[in-house]
């Protein structure tokens, strides 16, 4: 027996070493047959987030969905179970109401910050979907049990066999384009383009998979659209052929295990729709934004020629909001009023963002697009018609651009999500995790300015508006928050940062590369990087809005007009008296005014032209909020403060006599451009102490011209005395006046008085 014992462990040996190297292994005892090459779930190395057995879900199979709570996300360290709230598609079928606990949706807890839930017998049958119907993803939640706390969500592929979906590895493959734009569109001809999508993750990572669904393809993943993968230009790319002439509207779909799916579309496309906004937005899609490209778009015929902007030195520029400038809010109404524009004098029109924004009811600070201007205003050759018509009539265009942040449906947002804290991935190679400036978060979606790719597109982008539409330059939003620096208030934000400094220079130097005359300006408030940033040539904002409020109601206390003048570099510095954001100057008047200012239109807008014979006598670049020339007086606050604004066009003739101040200041600084040049001397008193007594301001050419303003902002009326010599009554084509004489103000008004005629 001892013998025969020997001789049966021999045996066993023997055909175990024969079964190390068979196909078929037996099971030995407790163990568990595998899923393909991947282990059991409690065995399997788990990444934060939802896991997977098998790892590609399919279809007709059950599958083990296991989720690891990432460490400072809502369930890291929460004791209960979870429940999950899924459905299939981009209508979600086969979801529970939300707050079902089932057991069919419990995720059981198995061990810390670790639950699992297996979807029995098939995908298919869990989500009640027909076999006549293709699974191509799934969209998963997890949720608390009284459905305050949740993931957001989350999409994974799923392999169909019965309708053609079988996952395949992307290939890899040199991208057969070179130069330095390569990410976005390229047209080949009327039926054949090519898609090249960057994705480099900042930790060098880069996605599993990304397919490309239109109208092409039923908006369907296919696998003969899957694209492939450049390792050098870090890109995926296809070429789409034998396409309908015309009109092709795509999107991607782009997949990582660790991050799930997500649709998005081409952060380069210059047209897009936009889920529920655009009537016509295709059925099947489900990015929020679908790209569009023409194949054989309509080119624009350029009739102005090559333009200059006027009175580069000291130009008036107009901030118009399209929305609000007419009845009809769009660039068609905006081109009817180009006569009115033209007969102010106005050098330029300041156009706040038409970058396409979210929805179609905006001031445009939520830019979600930047090569596509928004479609609410008009058609790409609408711009470019208003643009044309603009610089026929002598006046310039400047965009109000935004790239200190954008919004959640920009595809650089939704490439790299991170779905479990609701914010970009710390893995985005454009945006920040974290606002590093917290006292100013205007979207979690913020971009980082030291980044090389966010760099790179903002100069691309600069380019392609300049080249596309023949703009005259550019006003950036928020330059202020181009920092990394970790701030918490104004005076740390605004303290000098040369990393900021460098990429403002940068931008500035990419906007002179493609157009030398355009003009830069940068909203900004730093004080010390302003002194340094205006020796290049940039321009920046300079905000007087609660001193020339002050003077408007009739009140002194900080009513010291001084800051407007900067003596070291006086033609850098855009002043301004009311802006987008601030709030109108006349409204106050209503609101605050110091006696008959708050119950007497004519006196308002006396007082009002005060100001006006204060601000545009002033050399230096000038900039009005529309209609401040009407003295339009409804609150900033109206309807919400970025909401709609009553259209007051009667104020055109009911408050002609501010508009005819308006017309004739700006006038003046056009014809005898002399006056305001660097050469001139200027000199006023303007202070506190200078409100009683009366104001005065003087300018000096070296040509002999000579401008003198005496303005009284009280209630009673006050006496000055003019200079030896003659002058005249500049605004009111009087009578040559000798001096030396006494002059009487009455109460809100002022007087100006130059040495030669008009």
């Amino acid at each position: 027996m001892k013998d025969f014992k020997y001789i049966w462990l021999l045996l066993l040996l023997i055909l175990n070493s024969f079964g190390a190297c068979s196909d078929d292994d037996p099971l030995m005892p407790g163990e568990r047959p595998s899923s393909g090459t991947d282990p059991a779930p409690e065995e399997q190395v788990l990444h934060d987030g939802f896991n997977f057995d098998p790892a590609i879900p399919k279809a007709d199979e059950p599958l083990t969905i296991t989720f690891k709570a990432p460490e400072g996300s809502n369930f890291y360290g929460y004791a209960d179970d979870l429940y999950l709230h899924s459905g299939t598609g981009a209508n979600w079928t086969g979801a529970p109401t939300w707050g079902d606990n089932q057991n069919k949706y419990r995720l059981k807890k198995t061990k810390d910050n670790v639950w699992s839930i297996t979807l029995s017998s098939s995908i298919r049958h869990f989500y009640s979907v027909a076999p006549s119907t293709p699974l191509q993803t799934i969209n998963l939640i997890v949720r608390d049990a009284e459905g305050s706390q949740q993931t957001y969500d989350y999409a994974t592929l799923v392999e169909d066999s019965q309708n053609g979906f079988i996952w395949e590895e992307p290939q890899k493959a040199p991208l057969p384009i070179s130069g330095e734009e390569k990410e976005g569109i390229h047209i080949h001809s009327a039926t054949s383009i090519m898609l090249v999508l960057y994705d480099k993750d900042s930790q060098g990572g880069h996605k599993d998979c990304v397919f490309v669904t239109g109208n092409f393809n039923n908006w369907k993943l296919d696998s003969r659209y899957m694209m492939k993968y450049d390792e050098t230009n870090h890109c995926w790319w296809i070429t789409l052929e034998e396409l309908t002439a015309g009109e092709t509207q795509f999107q991607y779909f782009v997949y990582s295990a660790s991050d799930g799916g997500t649709y998005l579309c081409d952060p380069y496309c210059e047209q897009a729709l936009e889920k529920g906004v655009d009537t016509n937005f295709p059925t099947g899609a489900q990015a929020p934004y679908v790209s569009v490209v023409s194949t054989n778009p309509q080119p624009y015929q350029w009739s102005a020629g090559e333009f200059e902007m006027k009175n580069k030195e000291n130009p008036v520029i107009y901030e118009l909001l399209l929305r609000d400038f007419t009845s009809s809010g769009n660039l068609a109404g905006a081109m009817e009023k180009l006569p009115y524009l033209k007969e102010l004098g106005i050098d330029a029109i300041e156009l706040m963002p038409v970058q396409e924004f979210a929805g179609n009811d905006s001031w445009g600070y939520n830019t979600g697009l930047y090569f596509a201007l928004d479609a609410s205003y008009g058609t790409q050759n609408e711009y470019k018609a208003f643009i044309d018509a603009c610089h026929q009539n002598g006046i310039a265009v400047i965009f109000d651009v935004v790239y200190n942040h954008t919004n959640n449906d920009n595809p650089f947002a939704r490439m790299y999500w991170d779905t479990f804290n609701n914010r970009p991935s710390t893995k985005n190679p454009w945006l920040n995790a974290v606002t590093p400036h917290q006292k100013y978060v205007f979207s979690p979606d913020d971009f980082n300015h030291t980044s090389e790719q966010t760099k790179a597109f903002v100069k691309r982008n600069l380019k392609y508006l300049l080249d596309t539409y023949h703009i005259d330059g550019f006003r950036f939003d928020f330059t202020k928050g181009f920092t990394q620096k970790q701030t918490t208030g104004d005076d740390d934000l605004a303290a000098t940062d040369p990393a900021r400094v460098s990429v403002l220079k940068e931008y500035y130097e990419a906007v002179k590369a493609v157009k030398e005359d355009a003009m830069v300006t940068m909203e900004h408030f730093c004080a010390n990087e302003e002194t340094t940033l205006a020796t290049e040539g940039i321009h920046f904002w300079r905000n007087m809005n609660h001193s020339y409020c002050q003077s408007a109601m009739g009140w002194k206390d900080n009513s010291d007009f001084s800051g407007l003048y900067d003596t070291t570099r006086p033609n850098q510095f855009v002043g301004y008296m009311e802006s987008h954001d601030e709030e109108r100057c006349a409204y106050k008047q209503i609101e605050y005014g110091n006696g008959a200012l708050k119950t007497n239109l004519s006196e308002r807008l006396k007082q009002l032209s005060s100001n006006a014979a204060f601000f545009f006598t002033v050399p230096g670049p000038k900039m009005l909020w529309q209609f401040g020339e009407m003295g339009y007086d409804i609150s900033i606050d109206e309807n919400g403060r970025t909401g709609k604004k009553p259209v007051l066009w009667e104020y055109q003739t009911e408050r002609k006599s501010l508009v005819d101040i308006y017309t004739k200041l700006i006038t003046l600084r056009t014809t005898h451009s002399d006056l305001f040049n660097a050469s001139s001397q200027f000199t006023w008193k303007v202070s506190y102490n200078d409100w009683d007594n009366g104001r005065t301001l003087t300018l000096k050419a070296v040509n002999g011209k000579q401008l003198h303003v005496y303005a009284n902002f009280t209630n009673a009326s006050i006496d000055y005395t003019i200079p030896e010599g003659t002058w005249y009554l500049y605004l009111e084509n009087g009578n040559p006046v000798e001096g030396e004489k006494k002059i009487s103000v009455p109460a809100h008004e002022f007087r100006l008085y130059t040495n030669f005629a008009e």
